[in-house]
C-alpha cells in the first residue's frame, strides 16, 4: 500500500491592522440616518432626525454620537484630511440641523453619519483592509 500524505501549510493569520470590524458602525449609521421609512414613500430617516426635534440639545446629542464614529475612524488609522471631512459633515449637520423646521428636513436629507461611515469604508478598502461588515 502506497499512501501519499500531503501536508498543507496553513495561511498566515491576518494581522489585526489588516482586519477592520466596522459592522457596529454600519448599524449605528443605519439607526441614526436610515432606520425608518415614512409610510407610502421611499424617504428614510433615523434617530438623528428625531433627536433634532428636541430643542437645544437634540442636535448636540447627535453630534456627540457622530464624533464616536469619527473617533473610531481615527482608531482605525484614518488620516487627518479624512477626519477633517468627517468633522465637517458632523458640524454641518449640527449647525444646519439646529434651524427649526429647515434643519429637520436637512437632517432627513443629509445623512452625515452614513456619509462618514462610507468615507471610512472607502479609505479602509484603499488601504487593503479586510472589512467585517
Amino acid at each position: 500500500m502506497n499512501t501519499r500524505v500531503e501536508i498543507i501549510e496553513p495561511l498566515p493569520p491576518l494581522q489585526a491592522r489588516e482586519i477592520a470590524d466596522v459592522s457596529d458602525l454600519h448599524q449605528l449609521a443605519d439607526w441614526l440616518d436610515t432606520r425608518f421609512v415614512i409610510p407610502g414613500t421611499t424617504i428614510r430617516f433615523g434617530l438623528d432626525s428625531l433627536l433634532g426635534l428636541i430643542p437645544g440639545i437634540g442636535d448636540g446629542i447627535s453630534a456627540l454620537i457622530g464624533l464616536h464614529i469619527m473617533n473610531r475612524a481615527r482608531d482605525l488609522g484614518a488620516p487627518p484630511l479624512l477626519l477633517a471631512r468627517m468633522g465637517g459633515n458632523i458640524a454641518l449637520d449640527a449647525v444646519l440641523g439646529a434651524i427649526p423646521l429647515v434643519g429637520d428636513i436637512f437632517d432627513v436629507a443629509f445623512k452625515s453619519n452614513r456619509k462618514n461611515v462610507n468615507l471610512l469604508l472607502r479609505h479602509l478598502e484603499k488601504q487593503g483592509h479586510h472589512l467585517v461588515r
